[in-house]
């Protein structure tokens, strides 16, 4: 298995050399570009934007035209803030390795058929890679271009060994696609829950029925996990996006009576969010339903300033995979027989992120240990005061966590 140190460790062994900082600063609406698509807007001052119709941007980057530049298609399947973070850490990458790209980036939405042509189109007018965003693109491409002419690398899909696409993480694909991976080791999730929960009695599991990659990696895959060691797993299944707000509450209520009958004070159950847009979107309402059960996710983005965030995650970012997809595309374009031959990416150790705010009104104490490794960390007051692993302000933080101190403990 391919590992990618996240910021705090400072070396790709992907071989791209040392990584480079980026804003967590999340991409601002550009009322310019379709809905469907979004951006950090400082890439402005190395990236040209141009939408080429409703279903298609193109970048260029900025003092290069025509044949100088080498072409890449993107894939979009679906809007979602995960892409927006995705594409600006890629663009961000391929600035920094000093690429000359032209990205055209197309959304089909409930059409394959539009995807497929436009892979079609890219086989004829000297693209080079196709990148598929998401694990329905991937999906699609899987059923449709296997094998195909052109390299495909993915970015912001789940785990495509569970998900049976590719057999090992210890070797290539094989064939004309390079996988990354969203997921972390189900066993070192929840090992990170018993240090938080050491007598864990209930996790209620909020997932997208309608995200198959999500059940399948991440809500399936834990449950039994859970369930082999007398732990009971909650199933809180939104039937899609458009139901969850409606859903949501009730499911709440009914996860929080079922988990006081075996833990009256609810101080051995958390909430846990998988990986899928249609949940993590309705984080107010989750932040608002969860009484003292702290809320926990696989997605860092999910902790957030301020109230309507997790407590807690403890995976990958969207950032750090798209950070290892832009090194993958790179070597694809550099060597396009490389594609079968990489490993699944995978991100290691995972990101941690912490809102000791939401921590402090429910009491809940944070092992130091996941404050010394965490890569961003938000106040009492719910400010950011750590991001990338670097400390924003340091006094707060040596003030508030003693050095030596067993657990960062919120209740001072």
């Amino acid at each position: 298995m391919l590992k990618h140190f996240s910021r705090r460790g400072f070396l790709a062994i992907a071989g791209s050399g040392l990584l480079g900082s980026t804003s967590l600063a999340m991409p601002v609406l550009n009322s310019k570009m379709p809905p469907w698509f979004n951006f950090k807007q400082e890439l402005t001052n190395t990236w040209d934007f141009t939408v080429i119709s409703p279903d298609h941007v193109k970048i260029n980057a900025i003092g290069f035209h025509g044949n100088a530049l080498t072409r890449v298609l993107v894939l979009y399947a679906q809007k979602s803030t995960a892409y927006d973070v995705a594409i600006s850490e890629m663009l961000t990458i391929f600035d920094e390795k000093r690429l000359r790209l032209r990205l055209d980036v197309v959304y089909y939405g409930s059409q394959p058929d539009t995807a497929m042509a436009a892979v079609k189109a890219a086989e004829t007018d000297g693209t080079k890679a196709i990148v598929a965003m998401g694990s329905d693109t991937t999906s699609l491409m899987l059923k449709n271009y296997r094998d195909g002419k052109l390299p495909v690398i993915t970015v912001c899909s789940k785990d495509p060994v569970i998900l049976k696409q590719t057999p090992s993480y210890e070797y290539g694909s094989g064939t004309n696609f390079a996988f990354t991976s969203l997921n972390m080791p189900i066993d070192a999730q929840v090992g990170y829950l018993l240090q938080l929960r050491p007598h864990l009695k209930n996790v209620a599991v909020l997932v997208d029925a309608s995200n198959v990659s999500a059940v399948e990696t991440q809500a399936k895959p834990v449950a039994e996990y859970l369930n082999r060691r007398d732990i009971r797993a909650l199933s809180l299944a939104v039937t899609n996006g458009a139901s969850a707000p409606a859903q949501l509450p009730g499911m709440m209520s009914h996860a929080i009576a079922a988990m006081r009958r075996t833990d009256p004070t609810l101080q051995n159950s958390v909430f846990w969010i998988t990986g899928s847009t249609a949940i993590f979107n309705q984080l107010k309402i989750i932040s608002s339903m969860a009484d003292k059960v702290p809320v926990i996710s696989v997605v860092p983005e999910v902790v957030r300033p301020g109230d309507d965030s997790a407590v807690l995650s403890v995976g990958v970012s969207f950032e750090s995979n798209a950070h290892l997809a832009a090194i993958y595309v790179s070597k694809v374009l550099k060597d396009p027989t490389s594609v079968g031959k990489l490993k699944v990416g995978v991100v290691s150790p995972p990101d941690i992120a912490i809102n000791f705010r939401k921590a402090k009104a429910i009491d809940l104490r944070i092992p130091f240990s996941f404050f010394e490794s965490a890569t961003t960390v938000y106040d009492y007051d719910g400010k950011l005061v750590r991001a990338d692993g670097v400390n924003i302000n340091r006094q707060l933080i040596s003030t508030r966590v003693p050095a030596g101190a067993k657990n960062a403990i919120i209740n001072q």
